[in-house]
């Protein structure tokens, strides 16, 4: 997936505030997804209980929802040490071997984005997931050799943006697998509150609100929102993020009410105007708004169909009525009205 510049793609960016300060430690201080959060708890108390490792475990969901936080946090509630890659980084079969055969015993592997892993390499993990055991051929021609390692035990923890992709044998081998959901207004502003004060920045709750109420349902955007509304308060008024703060500063990043961006906007303009709305081909929306396919469906499609804007359809994308509203075009006569994007750039003061 291609990244794009600016604070709602929910990719990781150089220009984020480092996460490691911005990262709960512990379940208690991980704000949302409650569900998954008490399968967890239990999985946990119980390893414990027996002096076992955890199962391997499989986090999926839109990027940004804090799939490689959820897995920090795993290997900080068993005590254990937690070695971080990804897919991409692992190229030929010898690197997964060198990382596993590394682990100490109850240790956690972490591999992000874990669909993009080589087959080679992905057929590597299928025994060693199963029994802590690696096979590696030794010399070349007919001299050649296979010896299977004895692995210690360890907990292996998957996540993707793209579970569809992951393989069903790699799937099979997971003892649980979890969905991460985009968070609600409730979590989102705990999550906010509790940067703010990491950060030692002011916020009241009214500028709380209007963070979390644009933050897309993705923790990492709350974040880095949270940065950039920090800078606008330090900088054009008193420090103290307000509502009428946070408004200004985020109508100046061109986000609107909901959360959504020019290039949101974009994309639901040039579908009403170009294509009546749909159905359109992915392919043929991406050439003619000039984005990837990939980042239109990682990045702008989750939340559009979340908010109801959009709907895919055998045929397309399709514009929904509630897309027409939010573009202040009367989905009826498609004629354009009062804008309802509600960015507005009052002077905070």
């Amino acid at each position: 997936m291609a990244d794009r510049e600016g604070p709602l793609t929910p990719a990781q960016t150089e220009d984020d505030v480092p996460e490691a300060t911005l990262r709960p430690r512990r379940l208690e201080e991980y704000f949302g997804q409650e569900r998954i959060k008490e399968n967890l708890r239990i999985a946990i108390e119980a390893a414990r209980g027996r002096g076992d490792s955890l199962d391997h475990v499989l986090l999926h969901g839109p990027p940004g929802l804090g799939k490689t936080t959820l897995a920090m946090i795993l290997a900080s509630e068993m005590g254990v040490s937690i070695r971080i890659t990804s897919g991409p980084a692992i190229e030929r079969a010898g690197d997964l071997a060198s990382l596993l055969t590394s682990l100490q015993q109850g240790d956690m592997l972490f591999i992000d984005e874990i669909h993009r892993l080589p087959i080679a390499v992905e057929e590597v993990l299928y025994p060693a997931m199963e029994d802590f055991s690696v096979d590696i051929i030794l010399g070349k021609g007919p001299k050649a050799r296979d010896v299977r390692l004895k692995l210690n035990r360890f907990t292996l923890v998957g996540a993707t943006t793209r579970y569809a992709r992951v393989s069903q044998p790699l799937r099979d081998r997971f003892g649980t697998s979890f969905r991460l959901e985009f968070y609600d207004e409730e979590a989102l502003s705990e999550i906010v509150r509790r940067s703010a004060s990491v950060l030692r920045c002011s916020i009241d709750e009214s500028g709380v609100t209007q963070i979390a109420n644009r933050s897309r349902g993705t923790a990492r955007i709350a974040n880095r929102l949270l940065s950039r509304v920090r800078d606008y308060a330090e900088v054009r008024a008193d420090g103290i993020i307000t509502a009428p703060v946070a408004d200004a500063a985020l109508a100046q990043l061109d986000i609107d009410s909901l959360g959504l961006d020019q290039m949101d906007r974009t994309l639901m303009s040039a579908m009403a105007e170009r294509f009546d709305g749909g159905p359109v081909g992915l392919e043929t929306l991406a050439a003619a708004i000039s984005e990837e396919s990939d980042t239109i469906m990682d990045v702008y499609e989750p939340y559009l169909l979340k908010l109801g804007f959009l709907t895919r359809t055998p045929r397309g994308r399709v514009l929904t009525s509630m897309g027409y509203s939010h573009l202040g075009i009367d989905p009826e006569t498609r004629v354009a009205q009062t804008p309802l994007f509600g960015i507005s750039a009052a002077d905070p003061s």
